[in-house]
């Protein structure tokens, strides 16, 4: 039996939510509520009669808008991935083929784009990080990009770009480094610039362009540093050539060339 919109009223709370109340006898009572969008699509009016199918189709729509407005929520902070906003929707338990329509729907909206996604965030990494295409891309890929998609946008991180970026980080690391061999600090520099997915070319020619600007008074103050801790270690327990041997040694592992480590023992040892 179809029943008969009797009053419409805003909610206090949200001036875009309507209560719909339908004729009880002599009565008004308070059936559901709903979105301003959804009152308008279906012409909700006081005097309306409304079937039990069409109440259920209303109920269901203004459930999806109310999920529709969440997502548009989480997208006004910053872009999404399409994953992203399917994992968010989910994760509020929103029923699939309801986050299937709003998916479409934002996507017919531009509102959701991968490309356009995938290129933002590409050169937001590149303005304000130190990481390099490679860790990008594998970001991107975590946050569902397709491979195609994330192969075309890391193409935006140039070859220069990584270099400047690449060389900036190694000489502030190197400017703050501890008292290491100029050999270690390359070495730990190298590594931790393939982890932070710099292309391999791009690590050799910037470790390259360190190499050719080596500061030879802090690496020899480095091995000085390193060689009074060993003899102070050492002597005691060795004396002449033992303790020689066992400095030479030491500094050997921590990468200093051994024409320097030779100097030292010379200059330092009886």
């Amino acid at each position: 039996m179809p029943k008969t919109i009797s009053r419409i009223t805003t909610q206090k709370n949200s001036k875009q939510r309507y209560n719909i109340y339908f004729v009880e006898g002599n009565h008004d009572k308070y059936a559901f509520s709903v979105d301003e969008a959804v009152l308008i699509e279906y012409g909700l009016r006081k005097g309306l009669e409304l079937d039990e199918a069409t109440i259920d189709l209303i109920k269901k729509q203004d459930s999806i808008q109310k999920s529709y407005l969440l997502a548009i929520n989480y997208l006004s902070y910053r872009m999404r991935s399409k994953k992203e906003l399917y994992d968010y929707l989910a994760k509020k338990e929103v029923e699939p083929p309801h986050i299937d329509e709003i998916m479409k729907r934002l996507m017919k909206e531009g509102l959701i784009n991968d490309q356009q996604f995938a290129e933002a965030f590409t050169i937001t990494r590149m303005n304000t990080t130190s990481k390099g295409p490679m860790l990008v891309k594998r970001e991107l890929m975590e946050k569902g990009i397709e491979a195609a998609i994330a192969d075309k946008v890391i193409n935006l991180y140039t070859y220069d770009t990584q270099f400047e970026k690449a060389l900036k980080w190694v000489n502030k690391k190197l400017g703050n480094s501890k008292k290491d061999s100029f050999n270690k600090k390359l070495e730990q520099l190298r590594m931790t610039l393939i982890q932070k997915g710099f292309t391999s070319d791009v690590v050799q020619a910037v470790i390259s362009s360190v190499v050719d600007n080596r500061d030879d008074t802090e690496e020899w103050e480095s091995l000085v540093y390193h060689g009074e801790k060993l003899i102070r270690k050492h002597t005691g327990k060795k004396s002449g050539y033992e303790l020689k041997m066992k400095v030479k040694e030491g500094l050997y592992r921590k990468g200093f060339p051994i024409d320097l480590i030779n100097q030292f023992i010379d200059e330092e040892i009886e």
